[in-house]
């Protein structure tokens, strides 16, 4: 498995990067897709939220289990992915082409994980 190096990662399995639109997107690592199976619902995000990094944005639900998505950084959600509402399986078809909702936020990334630091930390925990 080949990690994007113009992304940046959690420990929680999220991808982060700084969008065009100046906003932060996040989504699922393909690790943690595997990891759940096919993706049967993803939501429970909250547009106009105020969340603390590490705070509960949503939820990824599959037919084995459900997983809370994190924030990465504090923030206050801007946009969730209403594509998702008819189509979860987009993040087990595309993880790092599939956003599930978007920051705003001045914080810097700088303290989340390059794609060297996410893989040994996945190397780490197997």
């Amino acid at each position: 498995m080949s990690l994007p190096a113009n992304l940046k990662y959690t420990n929680s399995h999220e991808w982060v990067r700084v969008g065009d639109d100046g906003l932060i997107w996040v989504g699922i690592t393909e690790p943690a897709q595997e990891m759940l199976g096919d993706l049967v619902y993803v939501g429970d995000v909250q547009i106009g939220a105020t969340l603390k990094a590490g705070e509960t944005a949503g939820v990824v639900e599959s037919v084995k289990a459900a997983s809370d998505v994190y924030a990465p950084v504090a923030g206050e959600v801007a946009a969730f992915n209403e594509a998702l509402n008819d189509a979860p399986q987009l993040l087990n078809e595309k993880p790092y082409d599939t956003w599930i909702f978007k920051l705003k936020s001045s914080a810097a990334l700088d303290g989340l994980l390059d794609a060297t630091g996410y893989q040994a930390a996945l190397d780490a925990a197997q």
